[in-house]
């Protein structure tokens, strides 16, 4: 039986353009079934995590400073680009994450998207919550941007991203990404993923 993973994530979070790209190669080879869960890391931070906001108003920290080191270095591991921060920091991605919902039911076009997205935002340093450029990546992997940017305005679309995030919320996330394996074990961030892929390991080995 295949493990069951919940990975929550937001295309604004640089971190979450790594542990993105980084657990899908490690996850080659394992018996792991993962659902993409679209989420407003945003509404995130409003609701349990409003340190975020200070932590970022006092650019000075150390901590702050040289976590966009490490965030190139980590890129450049993961042969990554990471343009990163570009004029669009911080981004709203409130229209960027209705897109993804829209597509949360079709898997493969979710995760074709999701991808051209990141790249686009920390590779080329594109405005992700522009609706044009939006529906422009869409069209340039192959999706029809013009019809998933009016699905991405309906009422229930805007309603499964509300409801996304607070369920995120109510499990416990406190930002992005947030990683769920087997329904129960809650992770955080790229620098957890050993962890995961420790997890997944333990429970392909139950199984087994």
């Amino acid at each position: 039986m295949s493990v069951g993973v919940e990975f929550f994530y937001d295309l604004s979070s640089p971190w979450t353009r790594l542990a993105f790209h980084n657990f899908r190669s490690a996850s080659e080879g394992h018996d792991v079934a993962v659902t993409w869960r679209p989420f407003l890391v945003g509404g995130v931070f409003n609701a349990v995590n409003q340190s975020i906001y200070e932590s970022r108003a006092n650019p000075d920290n150390p901590k702050f400073r040289l976590s966009f080191v490490w965030l190139k270095e980590w890129a450049r591991l993961a042969g990554l680009r990471m343009n990163f921060p570009s004029e669009f920091h911080p981004v709203k991605s409130v229209n960027a994450m209705r897109l993804c919902c829209a597509l949360e039911e079709r898997p493969e076009d979710l995760l074709r998207f999701s991808e051209a997205a990141f790249e686009a935002y920390f590779g080329d340093a594109r405005n992700i919550d522009d609706l044009e450029v939006l529906e422009d990546i869409a069209n340039a992997c192959g999706l029809d941007g013009a019809a998933l940017r009016a699905a991405s305005g309906s009422d229930a679309v805007k309603a499964r991203l509300r409801t996304n995030t607070e369920e995120a919320i109510a499990r416990g996330a406190y930002g992005s990404p947030t990683i769920f394996v087997d329904g129960a074990f809650m992770y955080f961030g790229n620098d957890q993923l050993p962890l995961v892929m420790q997890r997944i390991a333990m429970l392909e080995a139950e199984e087994g």
